[in-house]
């Protein structure tokens, strides 16, 4: 299923291909823990249906500064 979301850091509209249902989301916006509703996504995944955020986004925000620095 197609997900679109706006990362709740960049500001930016980013879509996602997921192995997710109408069911499951519903499950999950009726109050059960995301990772109970869809316990089959990995972490990463579950982060950009809740902040839609990227990996490659959280990679960047995240990032170490260079060690000779």
């Amino acid at each position: 299923m197609q997900i679109e979301r706006v990362s709740a850091f960049s500001g930016k509209t980013h879509t996602l291909d997921l192995p997710i249902t109408e069911e499951q989301i519903a499950m999950w916006r009726a109050g059960f823990l995301i990772q109970d509703a869809m316990p089959h996504l990995s972490p990463s995944q579950r982060e950009f249906l809740i902040t839609g955020t990227t990996p490659e986004e959280w990679d960047e925000m995240f990032k170490l500064g260079d060690e000779d620095e």
